[in-house]
């Protein structure tokens, strides 16, 4: 009889989310019911109110990164986060409401700020108890255990959006020699040479089967379609691998995939939505940091008397060259020698410069750059001619990148640290192309979210 599975168990993001929602509707009504006036539901300006702060305080859980792996493995770091959360949120819901109805007070804010605060500590509690009963695992059989199967098990360890999971290896000696590494790992269960697939996938309980082997002659392609048509799920290495870690596996990439799998399939309609967006968000990022332009235009004038703007050749969108406009954070002579990679803690970067560079003030004037249409709001990030011309004979489809616009932010910016040497340009690839091949202006909307982040707790600022 054949085995009936389910959907996916539930991963620990969307059950934080969904905890998230719930305790918000809970908490919500409790905390406005502190305040000696709270907004009335029949009038549209207390539905407002009512709808905006929930709706606020969920953008900002996720725009802090508090449904990334990361934030989820470190709940101490989270409950940091949380109160700057709920504090944005209600800034911004507050002066929207102002704005629009004059109905906004300072009690609704504080009321807004602590209440929500208090029910996102509460349902990141409730995840850490989950958690400890055991729950979110996911059960993969891995078929293989060569050098990629190592890799797969190394990356959904370090970078996979599951958190834990339990791995068995099912291998034959016709897939290639044995990984040493994975036989040494006292963590994993690995079946021997002969046994059945359908046998070991139900023996395990698997929620999955990867097909990772290093020798793809050697397959059992009928044990494999007896385990799909039981109801197991059957996945090839770099499309599971894509799902978990939201990169391409570039170390391992075949052209085939690429050339089969699904993505690169834009619409006209899609760049045409993008191109708004990029209008919009550009005109609205423009009046509301206007202020911080103008004064930190002065500062690296004042600093040294040199240009306040800077202009270089980058790279767009087909190889086409532009001049990318930033505000200069280096000295008038920092390129007297040629084109030079930044370096942590680079000397030539000025005093204001290094203030510029850790928030993000100097990328603001690229905003009239995608105007123009030279660049997008979101896209891979525009290297230097010299630098392009260079990776691309070292990195296989670097040139892949340019099928988009270039960006003010990207998946890579919000996924890497900024980084100056081959391999920081390989990994950055690595989710560049996973943008170009999953495009579409929902996953651009979450990416510009997600750049908040980035924005308020940033990394290493070299570039």
């Amino acid at each position: 009889m054949a085995r009936m599975i389910s959907a996916p168990a539930l991963g620990a993001a969307r059950a934080l989310f969904l905890l998230d929602l719930a305790v918000t509707v809970l908490a919500w009504p409790v905390a406005l019911a502190l305040l000696s006036d709270p907004p009335r539901a029949d009038a549209w300006q207390g539905v407002l109110a009512l709808l905006l702060y929930p709706a606020a305080y969920l953008v900002g859980l996720y725009s802090l990164g508090l449904y990334r792996r990361d934030a989820l493995n470190e709940p101490r770091q989270a409950l940091g986060r949380v109160p700057v959360a709920a504090a944005l949120a209600a800034l911004g819901a507050s002066a929207v409401l102002a704005l629009l109805t004059e109905g906004s007070s300072v009690a609704l804010f504080a009321v807004a700020t602590i209440g929500l605060g208090v029910a996102g500590c509460i349902a990141r509690l409730a995840l850490a108890a989950l958690r400890r009963l055991g729950l979110f695992r996911r059960r993969l059989l891995i078929v293989g255990a060569g050098q990629r199967a190592w890799d797969l098990v190394w990356l959904l360890r370090r970078e996979a959006r599951t958190l834990a999971f339990d791995i068995a290896l099912l291998h034959e000696p016709a897939m290639g020699e044995f990984d040493a590494r994975l036989a040494e790992d006292p963590a994993l269960r690995i079946f021997p040479a002969g046994t059945d697939f359908l046998d070991a996938a139900r023996a395990f309980g698997a929620d999955q089967i990867i097909v990772a082997s290093d020798e793809r002659r050697g397959l059992p392609m009928r044990a494999l379609l007896a385990c799909r048509t039981a109801g197991f799920p059957v996945s090839e290495y770099l499309r599971s691998l894509e799902r978990e870690i939201g990169r391409i596996d570039i170390k391992r990439l075949e052209l085939g995939f690429l050339v089969y799998d699904e993505g690169f399939g834009a619409s006209l309609l899609d760049h045409a939505l993008k191109r708004a967006l990029d209008i919009v968000a550009s005109l609205l990022l423009l009046a509301l940091s206007s202020p911080f332009l103008i004064a930190a235009t002065l500062a690296v004038k004042l600093q040294d008397g040199g240009p306040a703007l800077y202009r270089q050749a980058r790279v767009t969108r087909d190889g086409r060259v532009f001049r990318i406009m930033k505000l200069r954070t280096m000295r008038v002579d920092a390129e007297r020698f040629g084109a030079t990679w930044a370096a942590e803690r680079d000397p030539r970067i000025t005093r204001v410069g290094h203030f510029l560079r850790r928030t993000r003030l100097d990328e603001l004037p690229q905003l009239f750059n995608v105007l123009r249409g030279d660049m997008s709001i979101v896209g891979p990030r525009p290297e230097r001619p010299e630098f392009t011309q260079e990776l691309a004979r070292k990195l296989p489809l670097y040139e892949e990148r340019h099928r988009m616009r270039a960006g003010l932010t990207g998946w890579a910016q919000v996924n890497y640290p900024y980084g100056a040497s081959l391999d920081d340009a390989r990994s950055k690839l690595s989710y560049d192309l996973y943008y170009v091949k999953n495009f579409g202006v929902l996953f651009d909307l979450l990416i510009l979210m997600q750049t908040l982040r980035v924005v308020l707790f940033p990394g290493n600022a070299v570039r």
